[in-house]
């Protein structure tokens, strides 16, 4: 099923993400005001639909399209379906082909069900046909698609613009029924958390990394800058699209412009415990409590007893929002509903937000936090799981 065919790519200077939005000029002018990230969020569109990479052209898109289709986002399907996708692949029924309904079946999971994927699910995928390089490429069409459609979403929000999504289709999803793992042991042998901490934890990949001797400089180089863990040694097997990634994320968490930093961490967590991320959760809640020295305002929102639906899409967020100030609580309010799948974030949340006196600028930083992190929580659940670290077994 690989193919190392390349699509044709967006024109030049092409911006993807404000054409879907209808971006005008004074939300572009507060893009701009962090050009890497408008600048390499269309470098990870194209390195993911244009670049060489192990899954046809045809495919790549026709993913995208029903992932789109499963997030209501009736806009993104249209701008991969005009640009080739494979139309058997987006379809009411899944594909007849035995590896590509493998593959439609895994991005149903990692779209809706993020957390209640297991390594037997990554299992069957290598059953199917799948390679290591072709397992990364299918997460990362479904966790780009998540981070795409609610930048567009958030987008279309902050200028008042109806939204351009429709209503996701009614169906049984692959996770319909499942709970989600309170196993204590991870895959490796070490103990694994059941609930969220602001404590330090590793993760451990269900797919093969790249060995750390094996790395080639172009995939060193895909995440300068961050540790040399088994995540981001799997996800350099697509090193044009990590390269990008990462500086998305920087451009997103590390810069000076924007929304005040501790609130993008806290836009983070809370979105991670819209996707039931603990892994991602215990990382930003702690980034969010060393920034903002409100510990305890930061542990409240870990501690929100969220109801979820037979799917495990959270139905209540008000526990997200309760017991913050004024402001936290809005931003609370709207990092939640920007969350689901599909996005329920409306023109109330963007209207409370401007009455706390946030501008363009911190808005479209609060998007992008939000749709940052909806990407990489489901590539932390579904490739593998979070555990603590130093308990490992000892190797024999």
């Amino acid at each position: 099923m690989s193919s190392g065919a390349r699509s044709a790519g967006e024109p030049a200077g092409a911006d993807v993400v404000a054409e879907l939005a209808g971006v005008g000029s004074e939300l572009a002018a507060a893009r701009r005001v962090k050009p890497e990230f408008v600048a390499e969020t269309q470098r990870a569109y194209d390195a993911l639909f244009a670049a060489d990479g192990p899954l046809a052209p045809a495919v790549r898109r026709g993913l995208a399209a029903l992932v789109a289709r499963w997030h209501g986002a009736d806009d993104v399907v249209a701008h991969h379906t005009a640009r080739g996708a494979d139309a058997a692949l987006y379809a009411d029924e899944l594909p007849a082909d035995p590896a590509l309904r493998a593959a439609a079946e895994h991005l149903d999971l990692i779209t809706v069900s993020p957390a209640l994927a297991r390594r037997e699910d990554v299992d069957r995928l290598a059953a199917a046909g799948w390679g290591p390089d072709a397992v990364v490429a299918i997460s990362q069409v479904a966790a780009y698609t998540a981070f795409q459609v609610r930048l567009v979403e958030g987008l279309r929000l902050l200028q008042g613009a109806p939204t351009a999504h429709g209503v996701a289709p009614a169906r049984t999803t692959r996770g319909r029924g499942r709970t989600k793992s309170l196993a204590e042991i991870a895959s490796n042998g070490a103990k694994r958390p059941t609930a969220y901490t602001q404590e330090l934890l590793a993760w451990t990949a269900w797919v093969p990394p790249v060995a750390a001797d094996d790395l080639t400089d172009e995939q060193r180089e895909a995440f300068a800058g961050k540790t040399n863990d088994g995540y981001f040694r799997l996800l350099s097997r697509l090193p044009k699209l990590l390269r990008a990634r990462t500086a998305v994320d920087k451009a997103v968490f590390y810069t000076r412009e924007g929304l005040p930093r501790a609130e993008r961490e806290l836009a983070a967590t809370v979105t991670s415990k819209v996707n039931d991320c603990v892994y991602c959760a215990s990382v930003h809640s702690r980034k969010a409590s060393q920034l903002s020295h409100r510990t305890d305002d930061v542990q409240r929102v870990l501690d929100a007893v969220l109801d979820r639906d037979p799917d495990w899409r959270a139905t209540d967020l008000a526990p997200l929002a309760a017991g913050q100030d004024a402001r936290w609580s809005a931003v609370a309010a709207f990092a939640a509903a920007l969350s689901t799948t599909p996005a329920s974030a409306t023109p109330d949340h963007i209207a409370e937000l401007r009455g706390h006196g946030l501008t363009d600028v911190e808005l479209v930083d609060l998007v992008g936090s939000v749709a940052f992190f909806s990407w990489a929580n489901r590539l932390m659940l579904t490739l593998g799981e979070p555990f603590w670290p130093g308990t490992e077994p000892a190797a024999a």
